[in-house]
């Protein structure tokens, strides 16, 4: 059990942040364009109660992504739908990226910090240990989400910005696929290499070209917390 509780604890503020200002940047992109849905419904803030998803909230603890209720968005309210969409789309893996960012330049400072000597060492690195951990998986998992939601596949953000630039009849068949989104994700995931072959190198990269040296913080974060 206190194994459970220390993964919870180095998890829990990371992925409640990335997944919340994912889903608060697209309502806020959206209101930007014209479109007030998020805030009338009281979703532009970072209260956890109004996002969270229990599923994709218990999905984050076991595969170490997850997701939240999305955030209404009605593009009927923009002056130019189909591209103003794209821009709303992006604004979620865009906010993850920036936050991977601010997250591998605080894991670049702490992997620089020591103790000031050996007598306080011992209590310098517990308080250390975890908060390294947090920020490492912080980067993890703002990288996986940006990289996952844009796949081009609807209800993902990847599929809504193919849709703005398709011609109409395939704007309109991938419209239709959206129902079945979730169900191809998840074949595509767990059912293919997808995963292997195309997004964990990715993942893998672009954690490596933004946290350097300090990559080993986050491999040990994921073993600390997945065993691998």
């Amino acid at each position: 059990m206190e194994a459970v509780l220390s993964k919870l604890a180095v998890m829990l503020v990371p992925a409640l942040l990335a997944i919340m200002m994912h889903e608060v940047s697209h309502g806020y992109m959206a209101e930007r364009f014209g479109d007030p849905t998020a805030r009338l419904l009281g979703r532009l803030n970072l209260n956890p109660f109004k996002h969270l998803d229990p599923i994709g909230s218990i999905a984050v603890f076991i595969f170490g992504f997850g997701w939240a209720k999305p955030v209404p968005v009605n593009p009927s309210n923009f002056r130019r739908p189909r591209k103003d969409m794209i821009w709303v789309a992006l604004a979620g893996p865009l906010t993850n990226l920036l936050l991977a960012l601010f997250s591998a330049l605080l894991l670049r400072i702490l992997g620089w910090l020591g103790p000031g000597s050996p007598a306080d060492a011992g209590v310098f690195m517990q308080m250390l240990t975890p908060l390294k951990m947090m920020v490492a998986f912080s980067l993890y998992i703002n990288v996986l989400l940006a990289v996952f939601n844009l796949l081009p596949v609807p209800p993902l953000d990847g599929g809504r910005i193919l849709m703005g630039f398709v011609p109409d009849m395939y704007a309109a068949l991938l419209s239709r696929l959206e129902p079945f989104g979730l169900i191809l994700i998840v074949l595509l995931v767990f059912f293919t290499n997808l995963w292997s072959l195309v997004l964990a190198p990715i993942i893998n990269f672009l954690v490596l070209l933004m946290a350097g040296k300090q990559t080993v913080l986050v491999e040990q974060a994921m073993r600390f917390l997945f065993g691998h």
